[in-house]
């Protein structure tokens, strides 16, 4: 038995090298109820929402990672609806004081969409 021998280092080289490397696949997520139900995460039921909903327009609360694609996805896979055109902005935080200890907290922001449909569709929010 050889120590230092150079042949031995060789083979095991060989042997290292020669075994085969397994890529790494991403899972790709797919869009199931689970994520639908956490997208949409409340209608935003408020004086001027339901103004809007009159003329076709729906305002709903989502989720803050959501983008117009998905919310779109979730709206024709609840409501069984074709929206026209999706509008999203950022609900801002805002510092809030209770009137009886005077301590300043935050009302945390969010997300809402505007969900327009097509003329005659609608969705039954209530």
């Amino acid at each position: 038995m050889a120590l230092f021998s150079r042949k031995d280092k060789k083979e095991e080289v060989k042997e290292a090298s020669a075994s085969p490397i397994t890529p790494k696949v991403k899972k790709e997520k797919k869009f199931g109820a689970e994520n639908i139900s956490s997208i949409l995460v409340s209608p935003r039921i408020t004086e001027k929402a339901t103004e809007k909903t009159a003329s076709g327009v729906y305002v709903f609360d989502v989720a803050v990672g959501a983008n117009k694609k998905q919310i779109e996805k979730a709206i024709r896979a609840l409501y069984k609806v074709e929206p026209r055109k999706i509008r999203i902005t950022q609900v801002p935080a805002k510092k809030v004081r209770n009137a009886r200890t005077g301590i300043i907290g935050v009302k945390k922001g969010g997300k809402k969409a505007y969900i327009y449909l097509k003329d005659g569709d609608s969705i039954s929010v209530m």
